[in-house]
């Protein structure tokens, strides 16, 4: 009699190379990390990153990013106090009423810039490439260092690059704007009406404790 073979029937094929899940690291975007605690009282540093777009710093994206500040600079109980654009990344300092707060403030401002970026060029899709990174402000000290990080984040990067430092107050940001620098007074200009004016303690009378801003400073800098 013929004997009968039995089958057999493969359902793993064995480990492979790069299977399995991956640590967080290996994806794209920022690792989904706890929110910090909104507290009315204290303003936040924001930073927003985005992928794919030519620079933000452009005439063209310049001019359709201060239209959507405009547009979200106060809404849900999030304000807009100051920002700062760079190429492929943006730095805010805000103020929320609380969590649902911020987390509504920064997805409508992130659609509003978004929508117009991709209006601008002709593109679809996503314009950031993850969710936004925010800290709390503590501290009159900790809220003078944020506010000088992102107003001079254009002479942090230059000296990075070893590029030639200018006093000038960059364009791409609310700097202008700003009321705190030594000897510099606010003018008006494009930038006009892109923010609101803070309501918290630490940013309209805490931080100045420490002594104005000067133009000339590095963050960061040893």
């Amino acid at each position: 009699m013929a004997r009968q073979t039995s089958l057999v029937f493969r359902t793993w094929g064995g480990a492979r190379k790069g299977a399995g899940r991956k640590p967080a690291g290996a994806r794209a975007g920022a690792p989904h990390v706890r929110r910090p605690k909104v507290d009315d009282r204290l303003p936040l540093h924001v930073t927003m990153r985005v992928a794919g777009v030519p620079s933000l710093r452009s005439q063209q994206c310049i001019k359709v990013m201060r239209a959507a500040f405009r547009g979200g600079k106060d809404r849900f109980g999030f304000r807009l106090i100051q920002y700062a654009v760079q190429s492929n990344h943006l730095h805010l300092i805000v103020e929320a009423d609380d969590k649902r707060a911020l987390s509504s403030g920064a997805r409508g401002l992130a659609i509003r810039i978004a929508m117009r970026i991709n209006h601008l060029l002709g593109r679809k899709g996503k314009v950031f490439t993850e969710r936004y990174h925010a800290v709390a402000l503590g501290s009159p000290r900790q809220v003078r260092r944020a506010l000088a990080y992102v107003l001079l984040q254009e002479r942090r990067h230059a000296a990075g690059k070893h590029r030639a430092l200018t006093t000038m107050l960059d364009r791409c940001s609310s700097a202008p704007a700003f009321d705190g620098f030594n000897n510099v007074a606010p003018r008006a200009g494009p930038w006009s009406d892109t923010v609101v004016e803070a309501e918290t303690w630490l940013l309209t009378t805490g931080w100045r404790r420490h002594g104005a801003i000067d133009p000339r400073e590095v963050p960061g800098a040893k």
